[in-house]
């Protein structure tokens, strides 16, 4: 007989799944099972909306950048008809791989066994030997298979497998207006991912990655301390004030279909002044809040540049949007996770400027920066406790009991709150049952 205090792949069915998440716990089974882990890659990760990249990574006719949808391998490449399209990365020969590496530029795309060849438009253009499938084979049918659904939020390149999920724009819903704080934070309303990318691979689950207030003071105390012994100087000013205490005004947001975020506006607001200081002293500084200004009004500029770009919003399941940052979410197993993290630079400002948000990113998210290998680590430390299954159970009930919950449904609580957590498991559960659509 199966052990009660862990679920058996052979027992999940919609009444075991359900017992699973309750309002304030949640089993953890849901982190560690294999069996849950691959039905999440068929419920969730092959049936809704995944981020696949930027458009700005595939900037010419036949650039490439190898990515998956769950665990399917794609690519998105840029064709001749300058149309950025998401391909399956499979032949249709003998499904071979047809691009290595994780990015190039083909404007043919040659299939390494037998030498099919394709254009960037996933079109096949040569079958060596043709004659040999006789006169009912049809090249024009042949080519690279184009994922099901593939739609644009203001460059960003979203792709499903499922060609019955609902458009994108419902799936985004009240994120779509915390994606815009980054795009607008560029004078010209775009943003550049050209800028290399940090990639790490962490021993836990997929779900443990960000958007928690609550373990700031203590996994990055280190950081903090840094910052208080010189509180006056460059970033560390704009930080006076924890923006992590539960007196602060951030807050924690559940935004619907899983899309949750850390709300550090009002923070950010109270430190314009210093920030916008140290940005008349760089290069082109003037310039942008100038042009901030012209574009936006006072008001939106001002919230704009407070925030620089960094909405602190994750868009479920596997892209957030932090700091300087795109970040991808791959999961490979039940305990093994890709975190995939490129900088944004704005477009329009100067050099200068995207420099000093690279040198930001490095010193906190690179392989020796100051926080991201310490999620790293207590991410692995949870997965090992997570096998302590006396009491499977892990509580995410803090602030349940003063959560508010406005007209369009977005339920927010004080920055420590786990409304993030709640928001994304009540996703998970729903998508985990639903045998429809999405």
């Amino acid at each position: 007989m199966a052990s009660p205090l862990q679920f058996q792949p052979k027992l999940l069915n919609e009444e075991s799944i359900c017992s699973m998440v309750t309002e304030g716990r949640v089993h953890s089974g849901v982190f560690t099972d294999p069996g849950i882990f691959e039905l999440e890659i068929s419920q969730i990760f092959h049936r809704t909306w995944i981020y696949i990249g930027h458009k700005s990574e595939v900037p010419t006719h036949g650039d490439f950048k190898t990515r998956k949808i769950g665990r399917q391998p794609v690519l998105m490449i840029r064709g001749k008809d300058d149309v950025v399209r998401v391909l399956m990365n499979r032949c249709r020969h003998r499904g071979t791989q047809v691009c290595e590496g994780e990015q190039g530029n083909a404007k043919h795309i040659r299939c390494w066994f037998h030498g099919w060849v394709y254009n960037a438009n996933g079109e096949l253009l040569e079958v060596p030997m043709l004659e040999a499938y006789g006169d009912g084979f049809d090249k024009s049918v042949m080519g690279l298979n184009q994922a099901p659904r593939v739609e644009e939020y203001r460059g960003f390149v979203f792709s499903s497998l499922n060609p019955d999920v609902p458009s994108l724009t419902d799936h985004l819903g009240n994120a779509r207006a915390m994606m815009d704080l980054m795009l607008d934070a560029s004078p010209k309303g775009d943003i550049q991912v050209n800028a290399g990318v940090h990639k790490t691979v962490y021993q836990g689950n997929w779900k443990l990655v960000g958007m928690d207030g609550y373990h700031v003071k203590y996994v990055h105390a280190s950081v903090i301390a840094a910052w208080n012994r010189n509180p006056d100087s460059g970033l560390a000013a704009t930080h006076r004030g924890d923006p992590f205490e539960d007196e602060s005004a951030s807050r924690t947001r559940d935004l619907g279909n899983g899309h949750v975020m850390l709300d550090l506006t009002e923070h950010r607001l109270s430190h314009y002044a210093q920030f916008t200081e140290m940005l008349k002293k760089m290069t082109g500084g003037q310039q942008y809040l100038d042009e901030m200004k012209t574009k936006h009004g006072e008001e939106r500029a001002k919230l704009l540049v407070s925030l620089a770009g960094d909405p602190h919003v994750g868009i479920y399941p596997n892209l957030q949007l932090i700091n300087n940052q795109i970040r991808i979410i791959n999961p490979i197993s039940a305990d093994v996770c890709e975190v995939i993290m490129f900088p944004v630079l704005l477009d329009g400002v100067s050099d200068e400027i995207n420099a000093l948000r690279i040198r930001q990113h490095e010193s906190f998210y690179g392989p020796a920066g100051s926080g991201s290998p310490d999620d790293a680590e207590i991410f692995e430390r949870v997965q090992k406790g997570m096998y302590a299954q006396v009491n499977p159970w892990l509580e995410i009930s803090r602030g349940l009991h003063r959560e508010e919950c406005d007209e369009n449904g977005v339920i927010t609580g004080k920055i420590s709150d786990e409304v993030t957590q709640r928001g994304q498991m009540k996703r998970w559960l729903a998508l985990m049952l639903d045998s429809g659509a999405e």
